[in-house]
């Protein structure tokens, strides 16, 4: 599914731009401006990332589960945010099939 606008990413894009990955890692970035990026991840059955060099937030889709940050741990769901710090450990855990969450990086490394 191909995009006719750079700064328009839509769902049905991000979803179908989705790879097909054994580890379970399904990320997709769509939109990318200076030190923005902007894309879709979809887990499966587990989050294997790890601490980003920039600032991020989650804007969750679908879903619910266990979101940890620095060894605390909060309950999500659809319709929440969450931001997370450049460096900062965090991973998602006893999330549902359906989880899907946008995520935005941006500015410096090392974060603002």
């Amino acid at each position: 599914m191909q995009q006719d606008k750079d700064w328009l990413l839509t769902l049905a894009h991000a979803k179908a731009s989705l790879p097909d990955n054994a580890e379970g890692f399904r990320f997709f970035y769509g939109l990318r401006h200076g030190t923005m990026k902007a894309g879709l991840y979809a887990p499966q059955q587990i989050d294997t990332q790890g601490p980003h060099k920039q600032d991020e937030l989650y804007v969750v889709i679908r879903g619910s589960g266990d979101f940890i940050k620095n060894d605390e741990r909060c309950r999500f769901q659809a319709n929440d945010v969450l931001f997370v710090e450049a460096g900062i450990p965090h991973r998602f855990e006893h999330f549902s099939e359906d989880f899907l969450t946008w995520v935005i990086f941006w500015g410096a490394e090392g974060g603002e």
